[in-house]
């Protein structure tokens, strides 16, 4: 929503009377907006941020967002939107891979860990979903709850073949889920951690606690 007193700009023309580099070129602009945001949430909180924080961090006045976005909120559910589609689509390549139920879990942490470092800069979107409307926060929910019913269904298939202990799922999934969102709350994209091998430890820590321990 914009102020009062200030006019925001006109819609931009149909996708179809645009030509291919424009399109491109508000495409790099818009994900040059959500990247900013993210980073600003990172570092003041989503309540605390303000679109002249975000339009600062491009070097384009405020108005300049409008022409993407009519306010903070839509830029937040933006967000929210990109890093579930994104975790969606590695729950459903990480099912089409003949690996082992270990091997897959390992494989979507390790990933997951990347989408919170990378793609969310560090920034702490699990902790902000009752700042959106609520149409939009019943979207991001139910998209959310898919994922985590994909990371149950896959301790359940290990724990059936005998690759994982005998856990309550539901249980193990929030305590997996719980550690990578966490992650927003220290993890710094400047800081000395390489995101790569966090990934890496994290799947070692948090898969290693539910295979089953062969006895000699």
């Amino acid at each position: 929503m914009t102020q009062a007193g200030s006019t925001a700009p006109s819609p931009p023309p149909p996708p179809s009377t645009v030509s291919p580099h424009v399109l491109e070129k508000r495409r790099r602009r818009r994900a040059e907006i959500l990247h900013a945001a993210l980073r600003a949430f990172g570092e003041r909180g989503y309540h605390a941020t303000t679109l002249g924080h975000i339009a600062e961090r491009i070097g384009v006045q405020k108005t300049a967002l409008y022409h993407y976005f009519p306010d903070k909120e839509a830029i937040l559910y933006a967000c929210h939107r990109e890093s579930v589609n994104e975790v969606g689509r590695l729950l459903d390549a990480a099912r089409d891979r003949d690996i082992s139920a270990s091997e897959r879990l390992r494989h979507l942490i390790g990933e997951h860990v990347r989408v919170m470092t990378h793609t969310l800069a560090g920034s702490s979107l699990a902790f902000e979903i009752p700042a959106l409307a609520p149409e939009h926060q019943q979207e991001i929910v139910a998209a959310r709850d898919r994922y985590e019913r994909g990371l149950r269904d896959i301790i359940t298939k290990g724990i059936h073949s005998g690759e994982f202990r005998a856990v309550d799922p539901k249980v193990a999934v929030f305590a997996i889920l719980g550690a990578i969102n966490w992650i927003a709350r220290w993890y710094r994209p400047d800081g000395s951690i390489d995101a790569g091998e966090l990934g890496a430890e994290f799947a070692d820590h948090l898969v290693g606690g539910l295979v089953c321990q062969r006895q000699p």
